[in-house]
């Protein structure tokens, strides 16, 4: 027994050491903190701002930049008025976007390639026109289709012919709208891809 109860005040002594370092730490861990803060982190200006202070210190000493008095006479006299032109208000539509999902793929008109494209189109009516288009996807693929069909290889080089075939391809779409909903509403076709093969 008397063995136990010498055993029990070295454990609590023990216990009591680990709680007496880790409490030095926390202290010691607070002091450095609170001495690395008054060193080094008192200033409450940037890096770039101090070096912004020492080019215009080194500046003033130099003569080179006016000393404060003289900016001070400066400020007290006006500036003439600027004149500044007003943006007219103009009413601005949003435009809204939809694209065809997958590419259309058909033949040209006596050729041999086929063109490749990924199509886009755009309206500033309000989204019953792009829930139409949604809608009535298939019966508007197959005028994509066959308009593209009626373009030969040559009418569809460069930016013009491009231009062509998209308002060719609204027209198409409009007219197919009006067909089955009564109203078109599509301005503009766009080409999200282009490929002829």
């Amino acid at each position: 027994m008397a063995d136990q109860e010498t055993d029990e005040p070295k454990k609590k002594g023990g216990l009591v050491k680990i709680i007496g370092f880790v409490f030095a730490g926390v202290v010691l861990v607070g002091i450095g903190l609170g001495a690395g803060f008054f060193l080094f982190g008192g200033s409450s200006l940037t890096p770039s701002d101090e070096i912004e202070q020492i080019i215009e210190r080194k500046l003033k000493e130099s003569g080179q930049l006016p000393e404060e008095d003289e900016e001070v006479a400066e400020e007290g006299e006006e500036e003439p008025a600027l004149n500044k032109k007003e943006a007219p208000e103009v009413d601005t539509f949003i435009t809204t976007y939809f694209e065809f999902e997958g590419n259309f793929t058909t033949n040209l008109r006596n050729s041999r390639k086929f063109l490749q494209l990924g199509v886009g189109v755009s309206t500033q009516y309000d989204e019953t026109v792009i829930e139409h288009v949604q809608t009535h996807q298939l019966a508007l693929r197959s005028e994509v289709l066959g308009t593209i069909s009626e373009f030969t290889e040559d009418e569809i080089q460069g930016k013009a012919g491009r231009d062509m075939l998209a308002v060719k391809m609204a027209e198409a779409i409009n007219t197919k709208l009006e067909i089955l909903e009564g109203f078109g509403g599509i301005e503009n076709v766009h080409f999200t891809s282009f490929v002829l093969q």
